[in-house]
């Protein structure tokens, strides 16, 4: 007889476990929404590199950040799952893009990437935010990249799609962020031509000693190639990884080899050394 892997608790009755979950997230949510609330909020920088061209930037990611009461520095990470179905979501969004669209005013030269959930897309407060950017200053539209993750860019294609055709009349791009994490129907990803496509870290973790994962980066490449799209590896922590990647034909690389996130900006320090 199979084993039973099932609760025996009736449907209708909250698990212990369960119980706890539901309050970590309320406790999560609140502490999101208070940070919200009083503005400690930050977005720490992560550069994204050329492959191949020593110590060449072609674009920052921006990654939300929220301070805790005692002021502790959080990821995304440690909230975005409980946030990210619940109108916090939203705002964490509109947040991350405010903060975006100021970097972007005060650098010209900066090309910075936002992370966006589809959900966002449409949502009154931050329509307002981007199209308030994008009067502002008529470059910032070309040196704005949308990220929308994977799972969530699928969820609602026609949406993603329709919002992506407007913006690119304002020069904005849009990358496909944690490719190879969920269920992308190939007629999808077609019908919305990301510009750029970022590769889940789980294939780019330990590659270079990971023939599994070297065949699934290679065909994503091919695709990526098919589709005239540039192409990020994510989480890239090694040299062996980093040079197995550029081999193979990855345009860009990310992740702790090169630099991990911080909140104050890189490019200022680069403009202090050289004296700009």
């Amino acid at each position: 007889m199979p084993r039973k892997i099932l609760s025996d608790a009736p449907p209708d009755v909250e698990t212990p476990l369960a119980a706890a979950v539901t309050l970590r997230d309320s406790t999560t949510v609140a502490m999101v929404d208070e940070a919200l609330r009083h503005g400690n909020v930050a977005l720490a920088f992560q550069p994204v590199m050329q492959a191949g061209a020593a110590n060449r930037v072609a674009f920052y990611e921006g990654l939300i950040r929220i301070y805790d009461p005692t002021g502790r520095i959080i990821p995304a990470r440690d909230f975005i799952l409980a946030v990210e179905n619940r109108e916090t979501g939203r705002n964490i969004d509109c947040a991350a893009l405010q903060l975006g669209l100021a970097q972007l005013d005060q650098a010209p030269d900066l090309r910075l990437s936002v992370n966006l959930s589809a959900r966002s897309i449409g949502y009154p407060r931050f329509m307002r935010i981007l199209r308030q950017g994008l009067m502002r200053d008529r470059t910032v539209g070309e040196r704005l990249i949308l990220e929308i993750t994977e799972p969530s860019a699928m969820l609602v294609p026609e949406l993603v799609t329709g919002f992506m055709a407007d913006m690119r009349r304002h020069g904005i791009s849009f990358a496909i962020d944690d490719f190879g994490s969920g269920a992308t129907a190939f007629r999808h990803l077609r019908d919305c031509m990301f510009d750029i496509l970022k590769i889940d870290g789980q294939f780019t973790r330990g590659i270079a000693q990971s023939p599994d994962n070297q065949v699934v980066t290679e065909a994503i490449l091919s695709v990526a190639r098919a589709m005239d799209m540039l192409t990020v590896a994510e989480q890239v922590e090694n040299a062996e990884d980093a040079a197995w990647l550029s081999r193979s034909g990855v345009d860009c690389l990310q992740g702790y080899f090169y630099a991990a996130p911080t909140i104050h900006p890189p490019w200022e320090d680069s403009a202090r050394r050289t004296g700009t």
